[in-house]
C-alpha cells in the first residue's frame, strides 16, 4: 500500500476513534468515570500500536522489558505525544461549539445557531453529569449572551421579515428552547449579569483528577489479566447507591423532578422506589413512596395504544390496597386532594396526639386510573382467546379496591368531619358500572366475594355488610344516593340510566318505561356527553328487548326503532367502529371513539337485537299491508321503511333458496305470514337459533308462535273480507288453532276499531260483513288512478299558472315588432318595443307609417 495512503488512514482513524468516542458519550448519557479512564488507555494504547506499526520491522518488541530506553530516545526525536483527559477534550469541544455559535450569530444564522446549542447542551450533561465537575462559565456567558442576542433579534421586526421560512421556524424553535434552558441555570446567569468581569475572573474550585500512570510504566510492563483489584460496582454519577430511611424523601423529591422528561429510565425509578419502601420506617414514609411508586407504574404505559401487563397491573393493584392499608390502621395521616405539599426533604412531619396530617393525593384518581387501564386491556385484547379470559379475573379484585376506598373516604367524613362529596360520588359511580348491567346471581356472588376479602371490621353506611344479598337494593342504594349528593348533574343522570338499564334486564318493563318518561331524559339527552348518550343508547335498547319478551310488541318497536332502524348500531352503541368510504372522520376523531368502545363482555349482541326487532316489524307491517288493499290512504303510514326496504328487495329476487342468517328466515317468515300460511312462519322464526341466548328462550317461542296465530288471523280477514258475507268463528279457531274467546276478543277489537266492516253474531258465532262498505279490487284501482290524474292536472295549472303570469305586460303602441320585456313586468306586446319595469312596452318602428308619427310615437 502506497504510504501516503497509509499516513491517511492513519490520521483518519485517529479522527474517527475520538468522534466516535464523542458520539457514544452524547447518545448513552450513562458512562462513568471508571469507564472513560480505560477508554483513555485503550486509546493511548492504540495510538502507540499505530506508531509501532509505522516503525521498521527490525526495531525490537515494544512489550518487551528494557525496551523503555530506546523507545524514549525515538520520541525525543520526533516530539513527545500529549494525551489529553476527558474532561480537557470536552471542555475543548465546548468552546469550539461556543465559537461556532458566535460565528452564526454574525450571520444571523438561526440554523446553526440552533443546531450547535443541542449538541452543546449535550456535552454540558456529559461533563457535569458524575457531579465532579462545576459547570462552565464560560458555557454562562454563552447562553446569557445568546438570549440578549435573541431578545434583540426579536425586537428588529423588520430584519425578522428578511429571515426565510426555515430561519423563522429555528427562531422560534430557539426562543422556547433558550428560554426553558436558561430557567435551570437562572442563579447563575444573574450572577453573571451582575458583574460579568468579577464572574469570569474567579477561579473556579481545584477539581482533583486522578493522576494517570507514567507511560514508561504502561510501555514497559505488560497489563496482567484479570486485574481488577480497586473496582466496584457503582451506580449513576459514579457513586455507589446507598439507601438510608433519612434520604427517602430527597430521593423521592429527585424521581418527582425526572418524572415526564425524556430519556428518563422508569423502570429503574420503580426499582429504587421498590427499595425505599422495603426501608421506609414511618408511615409518612410509607404513604409518601407509595404515592409516587404507583402513577410511575401507570406511566409504563402512557401510550394509547398499549396497555398494562398483568403483572404491573397486579402490582399497582396489590400497592393501592396497600396504601388503604396503611390509611385505615393509622388515622392521624389522611391522603386528600387540596393538601399542601411538605417542603422539607430532611425532616418528617410528626402529628401531635388527635391531629391529622393531610397528605396530597387522590385515591379516588389512582382507583379510576387501575380501572381505566383494565378496561383498556380489555378493549385490545381478542375476546376469543384465553388472554381475555384471564384479564376479566382481574374485574373482582378492582371491585374489591373501588369498595374499599368508598369506605375509606366514608370513614374520612364520618370520624375526619371531612366532606369530599365529588370522590364519593365518583367512587360509587364507579363501583354500580361494574354492576348494573349484570344479572342478580352475578351481583350477589360478586358481592360475597367482595365482603369476605374485605377486613372484617371494614363497613358502609351506604351499602351495609348486613344488607349484602339483594342486587335490586344494592343498586337502588347507589343510584340514591347519587340522586341526593351530585351536584353536577353527569353522575345523577348515568344513575338514572343505570338503574333503568337494570330493571329492563330483570324484566321490570314498567318500571323502566315510568322512570325514563319522568326523567325526560329523552328531551335533552343530545346536549349530554358522548357516553351519557352511549348508555342512553343501551338503555333504550335494553327497554325495547325487555319488552320483546314481555310480549309487548309495539312497545318493543317502539324503543328499537330509534336505534336499530339508524343503520349504524354499532356505532351507537360503542361496540365498534364503522368507517365510511368517504367519511370525513379525522384519525383523532378515529382514536377517540376507539377508546369510547366497551369490553366485549359489556356488548349487547346485536344478532339478537337484529331478530328483535325485525319480528316485531313483521308482526305489525304484515297486517298493515294487507289492511291496504281496501283502504288506499294506509299506504301513506309505514310502520317500519327497514323492513319495508328489506321485503321489496326480498320479494324482487327471482330464486329464493333455503334462509342462511336471520334476515333471511324473518324475510320468508313474512312472505309464509302474509300468504296465511301461519304455520311455516312459526317454524321459520323458531328456527332461528339467536333465541337461546335469552334468558328463557322456550317462553319466548311460545309467546311468538301466539303472536303469529293472532297477526295471521288479523291478515286473514284484511285480505279475504271482501270475498265473505259470513264467516264463521268456529272456521276461525280451527283455522287458526286459537282458543274461540281469543278470536272473539281480537274480532271485537277489530271492529271496534273500525279495521273491518262486519258485524260480531254472537247467536250464530258468525261474522257478517257489509257489502258496499270496502271497496273492491277494481274500485280501489279505479280510485288510485283518479286521484294519480287530479295529481296531474294540478300539476298542469300550476305549470300553465307560471306561464301566464310571466305575459301580464301588454303594449299601449303598436309599431313594429315587440321586444322582451322589462323586470318588473312581463314580455311586452306584440306591437310593442322593449318592455319596461311597469310592465308597458315601448313602440317599436312602424314601417307603414311616415317617419315623423313614429318619432312622435
Amino acid at each position: 500500500m502506497s504510504r501516503f495512503f497509509h499516513g491517511g488512514m492513519s490520521d483518519s482513524d485517529t479522527s474517527s476513534e475520538e468522534e466516535e468516542e464523542l458520539y457514544s458519550e452524547e447518545e448513552s448519557g450513562e458512562e462513568e468515570e471508571q469507564e472513560e479512564s480505560e477508554e483513555e488507555d485503550s486509546e493511548e494504547e492504540s495510538d502507540e500500536a499505530e506508531a509501532a506499526d509505522s516503525d521498521d520491522d527490525d526495531k525490537p518488541n515494544r512489550f518487551r522489558f528494557g525496551a523503555g530506553a530506546e523507545d524514549s530516545d525515538d520520541s525525543d526525536d520526533e516530539g513527545r505525544r500529549v494525551v489529553k483527559s476527558a474532561k480537557d477534550k470536552r471542555i475543548e469541544e465546548i468552546e469550539s461549539s461556543i465559537k461556532s455559535i458566535e460565528n452564526a450569530q454574525k450571520i444571523n444564522d438561526w440554523v446553526s445557531i440552533s443546531a450547535e446549542f443541542d449538541k452543546l447542551n449535550r456535552l454540558i450533561v456529559v461533563l457535569t453529569r458524575s457531579g465532579d465537575v462545576k459547570l462552565p462559565k464560560v458555557y454562562v456567558k454563552a447562553i446569557a449572551e445568546l438570549e440578549e442576542f435573541m431578545n434583540e433579534t426579536m425586537k428588529n421586526k423588520a430584519g425578522a421579515k428578511k429571515m426565510n421560512a426555515s430561519a423563522a421556524r429555528a427562531l422560534n424553535g430557539m426562543k422556547q428552547k433558550l428560554r426553558k434552558n436558561n430557567r435551570e441555570y437562572e442563579k447563575e446567569v444573574s450572577e453573571y449579569r451582575a458583574d460579568k468581569e468579577a464572574y469570569m475572573k474567579e477561579e473556579e474550585a481545584p477539581v482533583v483528577l486522578p493522576t494517570p500512570k507514567p507511560k514508561a510504566a504502561i510501555e514497559n510492563i505488560a497489563p496482567a489479566e484479570g486485574d481488577d483489584e480497586g473496582f466496584e460496582l457503582v451506580g449513576k454519577g459514579g457513586k455507589v447507591l446507598q439507601f438510608t430511611p433519612e434520604g427517602i424523601l430527597k430521593t423521592l423529591r429527585g424521581i418527582l423532578e425526572q418524572r415526564g422528561k425524556k430519556n428518563t429510565d422508569r423502570t429503574e425509578h420503580i426499582k429504587t422506589m421498590e427499595i425505599l419502601l422495603n426501608i421506609s420506617q414511618t408511615t409518612y414514609q410509607k404513604i409518601r413512596v407509595l404515592l409516587v411508586l404507583i402513577p410511575t407504574r401507570f406511566d409504563l404505559t402512557s401510550g394509547s395504544q398499549s396497555f398494562m401487563n398483568a403483572d404491573q397491573w397486579k402490582l399497582a393493584e396489590s400497592e393501592i390496597n396497600t396504601l388503604l392499608s396503611i390509611l385505615e390502621k393509622d388515622n392521624q395521616y389522611i391522603v386528600v386532594e387540596n393538601a399542601e405539599d411538605w417542603e422539607d426533604d430532611e425532616k418528617a412531619p410528626t402529628p401531635a396526639e388527635g391531629e391529622t396530617f393531610k397528605v396530597p393525593g387522590s385515591i379516588v384518581s389512582l382507583v379510576e386510573r387501575l380501572d381505566d387501564e383494565l378496561t383498556r386491556a380489555l378493549q385490545q385484547i381478542d375476546p376469543h382467546t384465553t388472554d381475555y379470559i384471564d384479564r376479566l379475573q382481574h374485574e373482582q379484585p378492582i371491585y374489591t379496591t373501588i369498595v374499599r376506598s368508598q369506605i375509606y373516604y366514608e370513614s374520612l367524613k364520618q370520624e375526619q368531619k371531612l366532606t369530599f362529596p365529588e370522590g364519593i360520588n365518583r367512587i360509587v359511580y364507579r363501583r354500580l358500572e361494574h354492576i348494573y348491567f349484570k344479572r342478580s346471581q352475578l351481583v350477589d356472588a360478586s358481592e360475597a366475594a367482595m365482603w369476605t376479602a374485605l377486613p372484617k371490621e371494614l363497613d358502609s353506611a351506604i351499602t351495609s355488610r348486613a344488607a349484602a344479598g339483594n342486587a335490586t337494593d344494592l343498586i337502588t342504594a347507589l343510584c340514591v344516593y347519587l340522586y341526593q349528593n351530585d351536584e353536577s348533574s353527569v353522575l345523577r343522570t348515568r344513575a338514572m340510566l343505570c338503574h333503568i338499564y337494570h330493571h329492563a334486564v330483570h324484566n321490570r318493563f314498567y318500571q323502566a318505561r315510568d322512570m325514563l318518561l319522568m326523567s325526560h331524559l329523552q328531551e335533552h339527552i343530545s346536549a349530554a356527553d358522548v357516553n351519557t348518550q352511549i348508555l342512553y343508547n343501551r338503555t333504550l335498547v335494553q327497554i325495547g328487548l325487555c319488552a320483546f319478551r314481555a310480549g309487548l310488541i309495539y312497545e318493543a318497536l317502539t324503543a328499537l326503532q330509534e336505534i336499530c332502524g339508524t343503520g349504524r348500531l354499532k356505532e351507537l352503541l360503542a361496540q365498534g367502529v364503522q368507517i365510511q368510504r368517504y367519511s370525513q372522520v379525522t384519525p383523532e376523531q378515529e382514536r377517540l371513539e376507539r377508546q369510547r368502545q366497551l369490553p366485549f363482555h359489556m356488548h349487547i349482541n346485536l344478532e339478537l337485537l337484529e331478530a328483535a326487532y325485525l319480528t316485531c316489524s313483521m308482526l305489525l307491517e304484515i297486517p298493515a299491508l294487507a289492511a291496504t288493499g281496501s283502504s288506499p290512504d294506509l299506504k301513506k303510514k309505514v310502520i317500519s321503511k327497514t323492513f319495508r326496504r328489506m321485503l321489496e328487495y326480498h320479494e324482487r329476487q327471482i330464486f329464493t333458496g333455503p334462509p342462511e342468517n336471520t334476515r333471511d328466515h324473518v324475510m320468508q317468515a313474512a312472505k309464509a305470514l302474509a300468504a296465511g300460511e301461519w304455520k311455516k312462519s312459526s317454524e321459520l322464526i323458531h328456527a332461528i337459533k339467536i333465541w337461546d341466548l335469552l334468558p328463557d328462550p322456550e317462553a319466548t317461542k311460545v309467546m311468538l308462535a301466539e303472536k303469529i296465530q293472532e297477526e295471521g288471523l288479523r291478515t286473514y280477514l284484511f285480505t279475504y273480507a271482501p270475498f265473505y258475507d259470513t264467516v264463521s268463528l268456529y272456521r276461525l279457531s280451527e283455522m287458526f288453532d286459537l282458543p274461540l274467546k281469543r278470536v272473539t276478543a281480537l274480532v271485537s277489537k277489530m271492529i271496534a276499531h273500525e279495521e273491518i266492516s262486519a258485524a260480531l253474531d254472537n247467536v250464530n258465532k258468525a261474522i257478517t260483513f257489509r257489502k258496499g262498505v270496502e271497496l273492491s279490487r277494481l274500485q280501489s284501482l279505479a280510485l288510485s288512478l283518479s286521484e294519480k290524474a287530479s295529481a296531474l292536472i294540478d300539476q298542469n295549472e300550476r305549470t300553465y299558472e307560471q306561464k301566464t303570469q310571466a305575459a301580464g305586460g301588454t303594449s299601449e303602441f303598436t309599431g313594429g315588432r315587440g321586444g322582451r320585456g322589462g323586470r318588473g313586468g312581463g314580455r311586452g306586446g306584440r306591437e310593442g318595443g322593449r318592455g319596461r319595469g311597469d310592465g308597458k312596452g315601448r313602440g317599436g318602428k312602424n314601417r307603414g307609417e311616415p317617419r315623423e308619427q313614429r318619432e312622435k310615437a
